[in-house]
């Protein structure tokens, strides 16, 4: 895996562009620690593959040894000496795990519980494969886990994709620079497959393919025709300073998803055809869009006004897509945030995170113990347009089944994170969940929630120094001028 530079360096050129990561079978965790226990790590690690490569690489330098075993007490014959004492220094390279980190498969998973996407699988040698207890918080072991892993969808790196309508650079690939923009469309097509497929929906082993699912991947080709492209989304986010070529941050991200949607569904309306996104968008930020700073605040009123304007029923409630930019410290993550994140995999409608080490965005789509297991944007693969009725399309380049992992301590502090909720009910448990997060964070919570802007205008007022009554500022809010985002005044929230 190939990091990106830090932030504000010029992005490399092409000809740097990160290799394709070997994947080592359904059992391959890749990890960006440079350390492990030798014994333990081999000892855990995917055997069969271990198993076979090792004895491929010392045949190399002494086919006696990979084939048999000699016994403590006998000698090797001076043509072998040399060979032998090859195979022990690969067999220490092997052990300390450097060689299965350059092949993609550096380390098992612990025994520790993984909380994927709101499901908990307990990979403890001593739990049964089978589901049991509570399907959304008990699932089966290894197996299960790494068939939902690989079902997420993984969008990477494309090269060779009809060029980018900017005069500056008519690129035709997103190497170097378009990870944040990848790592994005990853998380919103979870939201699109929970919605239509559900969430125990799992890849398909053969052709044909879900027709929703082919419609799915359709959105995320690489061209202006494909409603939710790289293209359309560096367009839309041109006022957030989205550019081909540069490095974007959560938020800006998160404001271009705006933009577009609202865009697409008010095109499609004024041809008279049904939208291409089925859920509400709210982009959650802090008070005054983030002047006041402090967390984030989710609005009850606003989302069930954005629900109601989006169904254009004020009875009904449609899904809705919440994504919460966050800034958790300044050069680093500030450690009291990581169990706060952590605990948001354990939601039902959690999809994830945006997030990554400085200048190098992925989507972080589950936890085990302090280590963040992710997708990884950063492999770059020929474009490819899926048709929206080519039910027998190669999607492969759509999954991959290499789980990397990080420690949660070395993450940007600036990233977003996705929550889905498919109606009123699912709505209220996630607010009922946030609330009791907000109740732990000491004092530092991750978003709040609220249930009406008018009483956090006045809990700010009350604490202010500035003259201005809670009631004049309240005077100036009013729901039904709230934009598609659920917030009110101009965008003067900091860009990252």
């Amino acid at each position: 895996m190939t990091s990106l530079p830090q932030r504000g360096a010029a992005p490399p050129s092409d000809s740097q562009s990160p290799s394709p990561s070997p994947h080592c079978g359904d059992a391959a965790v890749a990890s960006s620690s440079s350390s492990s226990a030798p014994e333990q790590r081999q000892n855990s690690g995917p055997k069969q593959c271990k198993a076979t490569l090792l004895s491929s690489v010392l045949a190399v330098f002494d086919p006696d040894q990979a084939s048999s075993s000699s016994s403590a007490g006998s000698r090797l014959p001076a043509h072998a000496s040399v060979s032998h004492a090859w195979s022990r220094v690969l067999r220490r390279i092997v052990g300390d795990g450097s060689m299965w980190r350059l092949l993609g498969c550096a380390r098992a998973l612990t025994d520790a519980d993984v909380w994927l996407l709101g499901k908990c699988y307990k990979l403890s040698s001593s739990s049964s494969e089978e589901p049991s207890g509570d399907p959304d918080h008990e699932s089966g072991g290894h197996a299960a886990f790494l068939e939902d892993f690989s079902s997420r969808i993984w969008v990477t790196y494309r090269k060779g994709f009809d060029a980018i309508s900017d005069p500056k650079s008519k690129l035709t690939t997103d190497v170097n620079w378009g990870c944040m923009v990848r790592s994005s469309q990853m998380l919103v097509a979870q939201a699109l497959i929970f919605h239509h497929l559900g969430r125990s929906w799992r890849k398909p082993s053969q052709n044909p393919c879900n027709p929703e699912y082919i419609r799915i991947l359709h959105l995320f080709g690489d061209s202006e025709a494909c409603a939710f492209s790289i293209h359309n989304l560096l367009e839309a986010g041109k006022s957030y300073g989205l550019a081909a070529g540069s490095w974007v941050g959560p938020y800006a991200m998160c404001r271009a998803w705006q933009t577009l949607v609202r865009t697409s569904r008010e095109r499609l309306e004024a041809a008279d055809r049904n939208g291409n996104f089925p859920m509400a968008l709210y982009v959650v930020s802090g008070d005054e869009d983030g002047e006041r700073g402090g967390a984030p605040v989710v609005c009850i009123d606003a989302a069930a006004q954005l629900c109601y304007d989006f169904n254009k029923d004020q009875s009904t409630w449609s899904p809705i897509l919440l994504l919460v930019p966050l800034v958790l410290g300044l050069d680093k993550i500030n450690p009291r945030y990581i169990p706060l994140l952590k605990e948001t995999f354990t939601f039902p409608q959690s999809l994830g995170i945006l997030g990554g080490k400085p200048g190098a965005s992925t989507y972080i789509a589950g936890v085990q113990d302090d280590r963040a297991l992710y997708l990884d944007p950063h492999e770059t693969q020929l474009a490819v347009n899926i048709a929206s009725d080519n039910l027998e399309a190669d999607t492969s380049s759509y999954h991959c089944s290499t789980v990397r992992d990080m420690a949660l301590d070395l993450l940007d502090p600036s990233l977003a994170i996705g929550f889905y909720c498919r109606n009123k009910d699912d709505f209220d448990d996630f607010c009922s969940r946030a609330s009791e997060l907000a109740e732990k964070a000491n004092g530092a919570p991750l978003f709040t929630v609220v249930q009406s802007v008018q009483p956090l205008k006045q809990m700010y007022d009350q604490h202010d120094g500035s003259g201005c009554s809670g009631e004049a500022m309240a005077d100036n809010i009013d729901v039904e001028d709230l934009d598609g985002s659920g917030e009110t005044g101009e965008d003067e929230w900091q860009i990252l």
